[in-house]
């Protein structure tokens, strides 16, 4: 099974960086009468040159606007407009999302507890403000942005696919893989619904950690390994520390207060389709390997793909434990 993943790990692991879920926040929350907060968050850094900008429309005048403060990787900008009959019927937007490769969630708090969401990305840069919440709008978007940000996280997958050369297929696959779910299921209900708070950087380095140790477990002799017969622990264990890092990026865009349960599920629900889809695309590839690769594979070709496994994992235990220290 290594050696049939092995050209999809090399794949995927080309970056030497884990990802970073930052997508931009746009927050507009109407304060008084045709009055309106606008708070915009975005990276510092972005792929072009062309900038990423907030378009209210042109009733809209723009009374008082604070200077850029800056929020971790990000930076945050505060301005008060007033739009003359009101946002209902009207388009927001932002522009320089194709250049950028990048998506914005859109939070609208208008008055009265009436609150809208969206995700804006290249191919639907604008939002038509309606007259009532929509939720299936809220269904559809946080389950694709759950999926988009488990196969953007490529410390994620690697350690699905740690998981997947450890167990191999069948019923094992289904327990292990199901103890993961069930782990970062109840870390990020319970950050994100403000349970307990954590240490970013501290958890961002566990997670490396926990690629790392099942990299050391995969070297070991499987009837010599105790988590090779019980995997469902460490997936369960380890899956507690990947779900505060999905809080984290849920943290980042923001949540809609009046549909909060509905979008934490069904972001759960995207990170659950896409990590079953990425299961899907490595069982295909294998078997569709398997066909051509007849010979049986030097025992270096069954190793590399551990070696690769732990070499990243290693390098991002360095990088963000010099974060944690520094």
């Amino acid at each position: 099974m290594r050696y049939f993943l092995l050209c999809v790990l090399i794949a995927v692991s080309a970056p030497t960086a884990a990802h970073r879920f930052a997508p931009s926040l746009l927050q507009i929350q109407e304060s008084g009468t045709e009055r309106y907060a606008v708070t915009w968050k975005t990276p510092i850094q972005q792929v072009s040159d062309i900038p990423l900008q907030p378009e209210l429309p042109a009733i809209c005048t723009r009374e008082a606007e604070s200077p850029w403060i800056r929020e971790g990787t990000g930076k945050l900008r505060q301005t008060t407009y007033r739009c003359e009959g009101g946002l209902v019927g009207q388009v927001v937007g932002v522009s320089g999302l194709g250049p950028n490769q990048s998506s914005v969630m859109l939070n609208l708090a208008l008055r009265e507890g009436v609150g809208h969401q969206a995700v804006l990305t290249p191919e639907s840069p604008k939002f038509t403000v309606p007259e009532e919440p929509d939720r299936w709008q809220v269904v559809g978007r946080y389950s694709a942005l759950g999926a988009e940000h488990i196969w953007a996280g490529l410390d994620h997958l690697l350690f699905v696919f740690g998981l997947l050369l450890l167990v191999g297929q069948g019923y094992r696959l289904v327990w292990t893989i199901t103890a993961f779910t069930v782990g970062h299921s109840i870390t990020l209900a319970m950050v994100t619904l403000g349970v307990f708070d954590y240490p970013v950087a501290f958890i961002e380095f566990l997670i490396a950690l926990s690629i790392f140790v099942l990299a050391l477990e995969l070297t070991r002799e499987r009837g010599q390994s105790r988590l090779w017969r019980q995997p469902w622990w460490l997936a369960g264990v380890f899956g507690l520390l990947h779900g505060m890092g999905f809080a984290g990026a849920l943290a980042e865009t923001g949540l809609p207060q009046g549909n909060l349960p509905l979008a934490l599920l069904f972001f759960n629900v995207g990170i659950e389709l896409g990590q079953l889809a990425f299961i899907a695309v490595l069982l295909l590839f294998a078997i569709a390997l398997r066909r051509v690769v007849r010979q049986p594979p030097a025992s270096v070709w069954l190793q590399l793909p551990v070696f690769v496994l732990g070499t990243l994992s290693a390098m991002w235990c360095i990088e963000r434990g010099l974060e944690v220290l520094g």
